[in-house]
């Protein structure tokens, strides 16, 4: 078990190995989608509205991948800590199977209604003929964005980030080679920017079996995984399917934000919008590698029942991300307009996004606090939760909120700006009490064990 067991010594230093690694990977991957959101500027402005519509449908996709990946993780990770590295295999196996059928769903029926999707947002023109082009290629590579996920969230349960961490640096430094290839010189548009990432993907897959072949976990690999007649899909689907659908309330959400901000402001703030998420999710980085860390160093400890460090992963994770997205609050809020003058200079399409990214400084701790409580509840495979908050903080507020800030009281794009920062702070009091109550329970039950 040397090397995979996070149930001893420092939680500190676990935390730092494993989110720091995570965090640098997640880093390449928004600088990934920040070089697609330049190249697709100099296609046109209308080409950078068209992918900021594809987003809610790109993150179903991904969604189903890493709401798998992550309940995956928590299964794993917690037959680590119970030293029975042979059922995370079992759960492996039956997960890959799942992952096959959610592929060929995905592929079908995300081409059919795709076009439907883009008219519901009130996409037209150019706009819907860009990100209509460029979704449809992404979904046809589906079967790589899941499997990587998979892939990631076996290597996750071992402590293992620097792995995914290393595909993505890749994965970014050929993607900036690939997207001047097939959009300045072939001038491939949209098509060129997706058939890049697809191309990607696929050496992603290729990399990250390579490294998982020669993981220190594959030693408890056994054929006989092959041949057990114990099902686990009900447990994978117990963890994985709450996981993903609370994913998907976030690009259900993304089609309400698009709604009022393109309903508002037209084309020019929904690009402003597409671009100012980017320098967003660049400052929320670290609220994700501390995610994945929490998430597995609580499954393993639950495994190993041991509910002390459990509580002082929650608390110690809670103040390294605080402390992070306070400096990150204050590098963004005077600096927001020199951030949007790396993707335009188009006035109208800065001013939308200085505004956005002022307002939302205020919630980048919302995500500490959500972020851990929920990986701490999917660590203990209590994942249930998540997609109740995710509903609440993603469609049902949203619905109401939006429109009594921007139509009723007038405040137009800037009203949903400012109903982002309540909705998050009042699922984040909803989220806390309720993991309060939870924790109380998982200790009563370990020392009743």
């Amino acid at each position: 078990m040397r090397g995979i067991d996070l149930t001893k010594g420092s939680l500190g230093k676990h935390i730092k190995r494993i989110a720091i690694p995570s965090s640098v990977g997640f880093l390449f991957m928004t600088l990934f989608n920040v070089v697609d959101t330049i190249y697709t500027g100099f296609i046109s402005t209308e080409a950078v509205a068209g992918i900021s519509l594809s987003f809610p449908i790109f993150f179903i996709l991904i969604s189903l991948g890493t709401g798998f990946s992550t309940g995956l993780t928590a299964l794993i990770s917690h037959s680590i800590g119970a030293k029975k590295p042979q059922k995370g295999w079992e759960y492996a196996y039956d997960a890959f199977k799942i992952n096959l059928l959610i592929i060929l769903i995905t592929t079908i029926l995300g081409v059919k209604i795709t076009p439907h999707i883009f008219r519901l947002m009130n996409a037209s023109g150019a706009a819907y003929d860009y990100g209509v082009t460029y979704i449809v290629v992404i979904l046809y590579g589906s079967f790589f964005f899941i499997i990587n996920a998979f892939l990631r969230g076996i290597l996750a349960a071992e402590g293992d980030t620097s792995s995914y961490r290393d595909f993505l640096i890749i994965g970014f430094f050929t993607n900036i080679f690939l997207d001047y290839l097939f959009t300045i010189i072939f001038k491939w548009g949209t098509f060129g920017v997706a058939f890049a990432t697809v191309v990607i993907q696929v050496f992603g897959s290729v990399y990250l079996v390579y490294k998982l072949k020669n993981s220190k976990l594959m030693k408890y690999f056994s054929v006989d995984v092959f041949k057990k007649e114990e099902k686990l899909y009900l447990e994978i689907l117990k963890q994985g399917i709450p996981s993903s659908l609370n994913m998907m309330t976030i690009a259900l959400g993304t089609f309400v934000i698009n709604y009022f901000v393109t309903r508002h402001g037209g084309s020019q703030a929904m690009a402003a919008y597409g671009m100012a998420m980017r320098v967003e999710q660049l400052m929320l980085l670290p609220t994700i590698g501390i995610n994945i860390a929490v998430l597995t160093i609580v499954g393993q400890n639950f495994g190993a029942l041991n509910f002390e460090r459990i509580h002082k992963v929650y608390t110690k994770s809670l103040a390294y991300g605080i402390f992070i997205m306070t400096f990150a609050m204050f590098i963004i809020f005077p600096f927001a307009r020199y951030f949007m003058y790396i993707f335009s200079r188009e006035k109208h399409v800065v001013e939308y996004g200085v505004q956005y990214l002022r307002i939302e400084s205020f919630t980048f701790n919302t995500y500490v606090f959500l972020n851990v409580a929920l990986a701490v509840l999917q660590g203990l495979k209590k994942p249930g939760f998540s997609l109740v908050i995710g509903i609440y903080r993603q469609f049902a507020l949203p619905v109401i909120v939006f429109y009594l800030f921007a139509d009723v009281m007038g405040l137009g794009v800037r009203g949903v700006w400012y109903g982002i920062l309540v909705i998050n702070w009042s699922a984040v009091l909803i989220t806390l009490r309720y993991l309060k109550v939870q924790l109380a329970k998982v200790e009563e039950g370990m020392y009743k064990s």
